[in-house]
């Protein structure tokens, strides 16, 4: 297992779609600090999303990888019904805490929330009908998962079941981070995080793990001041580590059009805007939009 030579993640840390073997709830904490709420996600974010949704005249949304549920709330507030799944119960405690403390609102009542394995989905959620208007998996969260038998079987199944869950017509928006640049030049392209606002980060240090003299595994280690849970205590500083697998533009492109046996159409945004290869600007996030035609 690379985890007895490498860590993958800090002990505590929640990988959205795996099972959660070392949470003990602090990481999930600093995390939750980290990306804020829903106030704190970028204007361009969330009017980008919004606009999506109701260009494709969706109402019912699966946040395939909830986390703490943060675009979740946000969706809900918009008016949209929501399911909500994630591999990671420290995670979903948050969204849990917040559909209670609001339950007298009606969006927020009929919100479903379950835990759920990307790798065994079908099993795990009831698929409504035909399926969900949209599914959503952002955040870079599907790069969480890794490439355990090192043919990206795992990835291929863990795609096909979350395309399975899109009605023909609807729509899966999911995103990566700009692996290509990383790989290419060692550190992640320069720019503000185009998710949340955090005033939290002091350090983010970027590596790059080779087995077989290709690239495994992208490790970015953390490094948070977090508030002081008392009055005249002093901030703490936290230490945290995150991997994922470096999903490439163009492979990843070719995995998604597997998922749907091709029957889809399929384009790629960056940083939100439209993307053209080669284009001067570099994106942080490469985001997917895949209606499903069949």
């Amino acid at each position: 297992m690379v985890d007895s030579v490498y860590r993958t993640r800090s002990l505590g840390v929640a990988a959205e779609g795996l099972p959660d073997q070392y949470a003990d709830g602090r990481a999930a904490r600093v995390w939750q600090l980290y990306i804020g709420d829903t106030r704190d996600r970028t204007a361009e974010y969330r009017s980008w999303l919004l606009a999506l949704l109701r260009q494709h005249r969706c109402r019912s949304v699966l946040d395939v990888a909830c986390g703490t549920g943060v675009d979740s709330i946000m969706l809900l507030e918009e008016g949209f019904q929501v399911t909500s799944v994630d591999a990671s119960d420290k995670m979903l405690k948050y969204a849990l805490k917040e559909r209670w403390e609001r339950r007298k609102e009606e969006p927020f009542d009929r919100w479903v929330i379950e835990e759920a394995n990307w790798l065994t989905l079908e099993k795990d959620l009831e698929k409504p009908g035909d399926g969900f208007d949209a599914v959503i998996c952002l955040g870079n969260s599907f790069a969480h998962l890794p490439d355990f038998k090192g043919d990206q079987s795992d990835h291929k199944l863990a795609l096909r079941n979350i395309a399975s869950m899109v009605r023909p017509g609807g729509v899966l928006i999911i995103d990566h981070r700009n692996y290509d640049h990383i790989l290419a030049t060692g550190c992640a392209p320069p720019g503000k995080n185009i998710y949340y606002k955090s005033d939290l980060t002091k350090d983010i240090t970027t590596s790059v793990l080779l087995v077989n003299n290709k690239a495994h595994m992208v490790t970015l280690d953390y490094t948070v001041q977090v508030p002081p849970t008392e009055a005249g205590a002093d901030p703490e500083l936290s230490k945290f580590r995150l991997s994922y697998y470096p999903h490439r533009l163009e492979a990843f492109t070719a995995l998604l059009k597997g998922a749907f046996h091709g029957k889809c159409q399929h384009t790629v945004l960056g940083d939100f805007q439209p993307y053209t290869p080669g284009q001067a600007h570099v994106p942080c996030y490469f985001i997917h939009v895949v209606k499903k035609t069949g």
